[in-house]
């Protein structure tokens, strides 16, 4: 693949997660973007076999380190300046690889559908911004006082 059709594809795909988002705030039903809507399992699946897709320049079925930093690289050009996406992909690449040099799709997927489990804290297939934002360390969005419609994760 070429450097113009990996820009391309990058842009494209960055494109379908914002699409979304945007949509919400246009509509007012989302005002913080596209980490703040609901998940689902299917919906993990997709986002990691069309980061491995965007990745895998070569078309081997393998992403390798280096196809990874090139994409990532691409991508912080992309967005001249907007560090946001890129700190995050970069932190979800150093623990995906970790001291491998090569990944698999089957294996990436399985990463990304284990980070998806952990952070579905009520087991319900989706993840609300409230479970992301548990997950993560962070203070819930609900208002004080109000309750959790959320069940109750067996211990």
């Amino acid at each position: 693949m070429s450097m113009k059709r990996l820009i391309i594809a990058i842009a494209f795909g960055a494109a379908l997660v914002a699409v979304p988002a945007s949509a919400q705030e246009a509509t007012g039903q989302n005002r913080r973007g596209w980490g703040h809507h609901d998940q689902t399992r299917a919906e993990a699946q997709q986002r990691a076999d069309m980061l491995f897709q965007l990745m895998d320049v070569n078309r081997d079925g393998l992403v390798t380190k280096a196809e990874a930093d090139q994409a990532l690289a691409q991508l912080k050009a992309s967005r001249s300046g907007d560090e946001r996406g890129g700190s995050r992909m970069q932190r979800m690449l150093d623990q995906a690889f970790g001291s491998a040099q090569s990944l698999s799709l089957e294996q990436f997927e399985a990463q990304a559908l284990e980070r998806f489990d952990a952070e579905d804290l009520n087991h319900d297939g989706k993840i609300s911004a409230d479970e992301r934002q548990q997950a993560r360390g962070q203070p819930s969005s609900r208002q004080p006082g109000e309750q959790s419609d959320r069940k109750s994760a067996p211990q």
